[in-house]
């Protein structure tokens, strides 16, 4: 039987520096969680605790503590230890569980089948309309999309999987849960903790530190099934989750590119690695299937072709790729005038055809 502390308890002991919840079931293997508070100094020496262990765990920061429980007196915000039944099981099986993780939204939703979608923060257009693509159709097969609420591909697959149902999607974060980080993201993170859950096991107050984000990627991989990287270059923090995933025995997916473009480079080192090359989201539900309960995504939700027959401007179109294709190549592959070729390259960006990105123009995948 799981011990039942209560929250005060949880966060004396998430005070206690670099302490985890093997070292802290090792304790309990010997006391009640009573007498491990009672517990004198010599006593918790002799069973390996250091002196900042013993100090934080005689002498807890109330201010801290006070602050936190303030916190959790919003209706939306909750605390669950590592005993708690609705500790994410998936996560509890990881090699160093985080003690306590700090949740606003729906705490239910993290022991639904989950899926990392991950990637670069300066993705191009056509990595960005892929990662929401992948996050919505994987969110309708009831695969719940999550990720890290980073600008680039992180924001992409939240919004992807938002599109799907309400509560598709959760966010994993490098601070604090009273506050939202990049700031632009504060409309994303109201969105997410309204329908689905922000996730963190950092402390209300807390900022955003560059030593967080590793920890905050072991807790994404630790809480999915599998991992998909879109688009990450060579080291990036994508593959730092990927990684983790892994050491975790979890499956790794990743999408592959232009050779000649280094935001894939992370992605074709990964499939070099053993990671499975993806292609299109019945790739991952193949995978998944037992989990989610599905077999195979209906070929209509996975690919509906272009159609390109009944779109205009066929020639303009065909010397579109889906890389950037800057206007002197357009203009010199249908021998039209540039006028002509930015009037149609106008009305197919209107049909959501093609897009402007740095440099010309891609051709979009249509759903």
């Amino acid at each position: 039987m799981l011990p039942n502390l209560s929250v005060v308890e949880y966060l004396t002991l998430a005070g206690v520096p670099r302490f985890s919840v093997a070292r802290l079931q090792a304790a309990l293997s010997k006391c009640s969680v009573e007498q491990l508070f009672a517990t004198d100094a010599n006593q918790l020496a002799a069973w390996q605790f250091t002196p900042p262990q013993i100090s934080a765990l005689q002498q807890p920061k109330q201010a801290r503590i006070e602050q936190a429980l303030a916190w959790l007196e919003q209706d939306d915000c909750h605390l669950l230890g590592c005993f708690d039944p609705r500790y994410p099981e998936c996560l509890r099986n990881i090699q160093r569980p985080p003690l306590v993780l700090f949740v606003r939204g729906n705490p239910a939703l993290l022991d639904k089948p989950q899926l990392a979608i991950v990637g670069s923060r300066h993705a191009s257009v056509s990595g960005l309309n892929h990662a929401k693509r992948f996050a919505q159709q994987l969110a309708e097969q009831s695969v719940t999309i999550t990720s890290g609420m980073a600008l680039g591909i992180d924001a992409a697959a939240h919004k992807g999987a938002l599109l799907a149902r309400a509560d598709a999607t959760i966010a994993v974060v490098a601070t604090g849960l009273d506050r939202v980080y990049p700031k632009r993201h504060q409309a994303l993170a109201h969105q997410i903790s309204e329908q689905g859950a922000i996730v963190s096991e950092f402390w209300p107050g807390t900022a955003a530190k560059a030593n967080h984000f590793p920890r905050r990627n072991r807790i994404i991989s630790g809480l999915s099934l599998a991992t998909l990287v879109v688009q990450a270059g060579l080291p990036s923090g994508s593959l730092l989750t990927a990684n983790y995933a892994a050491e975790q025995g979890r499956d790794v997916f990743a999408m592959p590119g232009s050779i000649d473009d280094p935001l894939h480079a992370g992605c074709h080192h990964l499939i070099q690695q053993g990671a499975k090359l993806v292609t299109c989201p019945v790739d991952i539900i193949e995978e998944l299937g037992d989990f989610v309960g599905q077999t195979a995504l209906p070929l209509h939700a996975v690919e509906q072709n272009m159609q390109e027959q009944d779109l205009p401007y066929r020639q303009l179109l065909d010397n579109v790729a889906y890389e950037t294709t800057t206007i002197d190549d357009l203009v010199l592959s249908t021998q039209q005038p540039v006028d002509a070729v930015l009037a149609q390259l106008t009305e197919l960006e209107i049909l959501g055809v093609v897009a402007v990105v740095p440099g010309g123009y891609v051709k979009l995948r249509r759903n």
